[in-house]
């Protein structure tokens, strides 16, 4: 007689980018802009070898110890920050969403990541020779309260998400109030983390350009800022496609939440300031950098297509040449500066 045997259906495959599940095949791809900006992201290779930080310590010599301070708590920013984005990536981006071509730009992420935390490593190294400096900078989140109070700012959005029910259960998104955590985690590294803490960094190394100082800090700032940048566009890119699969999510609940973590993010990165600018100095002080983040944070704001909420406008002319200045460069900077050029338009706009 036949031996007959029971057929078991293939599981279905996730019809929502945070749907809970591990899909693992490209073809028939259902996200092909997540593969673009993978391949994208490979274009924009760069390596911490690049960077000359020769010049920059005959500059440290230069600076009055009110600019020393501030170089100081800057590289110990430096120092752990792009290792808490870094672990966002593992614990929550990779895990939850739910796209092999998102996968693999969160693979290329984490890699970028990793660079950055060298060339960080290696400004700290050359600015910090002391090896006590260099052990306070790396213990920054404990003893500098300025920075831990932006570091613990990240690690309670890390922290809630796991405290959703299905989270916590099963390590899945499996409720809507699962996936508007998810969506606040993401839009926090986005728009606060990536999109604000480290855009008041860049400004303070852009500051020390414009007057002509640290050219090597600023060149690995240069690529660094490129992949920031193209870390927030995919991360607003799967708040869109999130949006578009699950409206539901984006009520005006969502959009109070929002705007009450930047709020959050401002008044932490105000503090940083507060500690790097003490009295002010020419060209930098709290007041132009308060109003510099609220012009950020409403940028962010209306990117995720919520309400501006500041009407801030952007104090720092060098911010706005940033932009001209590297499109411009980047296609007239010698071959070693990237690996691989990249093909076609780049755009700033609005990321400053």
């Amino acid at each position: 007689m036949p031996v007959t045997t029971t057929a078991h259906p293939e599981p279905a495959r996730p019809k929502n980018l945070l749907d809970p599940g591990f899909e693992l095949t490209l073809r028939p791809m259902r996200y092909p802009e997540f593969y673009d900006r993978y391949r994208d992201a490979i274009k924009n290779t760069w390596t911490v070898e690049e960077v000359d930080l020769h010049s920059d310590v005959a500059d440290l010599a230069r600076l009055s110890p009110g600019e020393q301070h501030m170089i100081s708590r800057l590289v110990a920013f430096f120092a752990t920050g792009d290792s808490i984005v870094a672990n966002n990536v593992v614990l929550s981006l990779y895990k939850h969403i739910n796209s092999p071509e998102a996968r693999l730009y969160l693979s290329r992420q984490l890699f970028e990541e990793a660079v950055h935390v060298q060339f960080y490593l290696t400004l700290l190294d050359t600015y910090l020779p002391d090896p006590d400096e260099r052990a306070e900078a790396f213990a920054a989140v404990e003893n500098i309260p300025s920075i831990r109070e932006k570091a613990q700012f990240c690690f309670r959005w890390m922290a809630a998400l796991e405290e959703g029910e299905g989270v916590a259960r099963s390590g899945r998104l499996e409720s809507r109030a699962d996936r508007r955590r998810f969506l606040l985690n993401l839009i926090c590294f986005a728009a606060c983390i990536e999109g604000l803490f480290f855009y008041g960094a860049f400004a303070y190394v852009y500051w020390f350009r414009s007057r002509g100082l640290l050219h090597g800090l600023a060149t690995g700032t240069n690529w660094v800022f490129r992949d920031e940048s193209m870390h927030m566009s995919f991360a607003f890119d799967v708040v869109d496609t999130v949006r578009a699969e699950e409206p539901e999510l984006f009520d005006d609940a969502l959009e109070a939440e929002v705007a009450a973590m930047l709020d959050e993010a401002v008044e932490a990165e105000l503090q940083f300031a507060r500690d790097l600018c003490g009295e002010g100095l020419p060209g930098m002080n709290t007041g132009s950098m308060r109003d510099y983040l609220r012009a950020v944070a409403d940028q962010r704001l209306v990117r995720l297509g919520f309400a501006a909420r500041y009407g801030a406008r952007n104090p720092f002319s060098f911010m706005e040449l940033q932009n001209v200045q590297e499109l411009t460069n980047f296609f007239e900077r010698r071959a070693s500066a990237y690996q691989v050029a990249v093909e076609g338009s780049v755009s700033f706009d609005d990321d400053f």
